[in-house]
């Protein structure tokens, strides 16, 4: 029997969910093992666990990886990592996006590590720190060609030989961001790690010592062994994806998230006959129509309509018509014996047939994190953490 564990906004009284993304804990311990593979020894991992874990649910991956052996965390906000904090995860946790001076007591508070990218921020950092019996750890990002946030090159030195880093503040890691590290193109990766191993020369020779160096997202995880440096910070990689089209040996990572539905009816729909909003699908034979309860509200985007499939009886049901807010309908013509009550898979894989995240990025014209993170809060997530039942 699979050992399961609910969560999401679901009354006890309402009865099993009609929609469930399905969290395969099994499957990214996997993937984790893939990533240390990856890695010489001494690198250490920081596991990006932002934007709930991918839409994976943050709380319960953040307590698999540690439990697993993962040493720090990464998030984009400070309210993300007050999160974790209050469901028990304690490990270093690093803030990775944008900080601002309301939220740095809070920051403080919760014992999360900033990531720094202008002087004003040290600044204020260094005073709300003062109160601290030791200094206060910091990250500094270098911008070395993504555009947004970071430390122009020439700068750094400057502000680490500043007052705050002799005092208040401690600088525990330098970063940068890789803004093409999935690209068949090697020109701008390598551009960009030149301009940040400069600031690492200029820092050595001024007698700077860094614990924690890193650039490396998935991609430059897989593609750019020189990228690794002191630690390296996976994100969808771990979650069963990577966009590194020119990595062919990428490892055989497993998607960690599979999303489920329940037919609720099934129409009978005459030629002629157009199905949901705006008449964008016209039945050009007597069709048996499916009726699912999802849609964009729940993060199945309406760019799906017409375009997108589910599986059904393990065989495959094209969408017709508009992707709506809470209903999305699917051609069960060719699968006769489909009934309300039948499991419908959007993500995932039923007998020989399997539907992807990137299939679903592909058809809607985007990428595989979009689709992840984009799956609502309404949809319940099941953690499954043993394997699955024999057929």
């Amino acid at each position: 029997m699979s050992d399961q564990a609910p969560t999401g906004p679901r009354s006890s009284t309402t009865g099993p969910p009609s929609t469930i993304a399905q969290i395969d804990l099994l499957a990214l311990a996997h993937n984790l093992a893939l990533t240390r593979q990856c890695l010489p020894a001494p690198c250490q991992i920081l596991a990006v666990v932002k934007a709930d874990a991918y839409g994976h649910g943050a709380v319960m991956v953040s307590h698999t990886l540690t439990e697993a052996g993962i040493t720090r965390l990464g998030v984009a906000t400070v309210e993300e990592g007050v999160t974790l904090r209050e469901a028990g995860i304690r490990a270093p946790i690093v803030v990775m996006g944008a900080l601002f001076p309301g939220q740095l007591p809070d920051l403080i508070a919760y014992g999360l590590t900033p990531v720094v990218y202008d002087p004003a921020t040290v600044g204020e950092l260094a005073r709300v720190a003062r109160s601290q019996p030791e200094p206060y750890a910091v990250h500094i990002k270098v911008d070395t060609g993504m555009g947004r946030l970071g430390l122009a090159p020439e700068n750094v030195l400057t502000v680490i030989q500043s007052p705050p880093f002799k005092g208040p503040l401690r600088l525990e890691g330098l970063m940068t961001h890789l803004a093409d590290a999935d690209s068949d193109d090697e020109a701008y990766t390598t551009e960009q790690l030149t301009r940040f191993r400069s600031v690492l020369r200029q820092l050595e020779t001024a007698g700077i010592s860094i614990p924690l160096v890193h650039a490396a997202n998935s991609a430059a995880i897989l593609c750019y062994p020189a990228a690794h440096f002191s630690m390296v910070r996976p994100g969808i990689m771990l979650y069963g994806y990577h966009t590194a089209r020119r990595c062919g040996t990428a490892p055989l990572l497993k998607p960690v998230l599979s999303l489920h539905t329940k037919l609720v009816q099934i129409r009978n729909v005459a030629p002629g006959q157009s199905v949901s909003y705006n008449r964008s699908y016209i039945a050009s034979r007597p069709s048996r129509i499916a009726v699912l309860p999802i849609g964009y509200a729940d993060g199945y985007s309406r760019s799906l309509s017409n375009k997108s499939a589910v599986l059904i009886r393990g065989r495959r049901a094209n969408l017709v018509g508009r992707v709506c807010m809470d209903m999305t309908m699917a051609d069960v013509t060719e699968i006769p014996d489909a009934r309300p009550g039948d499991e419908a898979t959007l993500i995932g894989q039923q007998g020989a047939e399997r539907i992807s995240a990137t299939d679903l990025a592909i058809w809607s014209g985007t990428i595989p994190y979009e689709v992840l993170c984009a799956i609502g809060p309404r949809v319940t997530r099941v953690y499954r953490h043993t394997p699955p039942d024999p057929p």
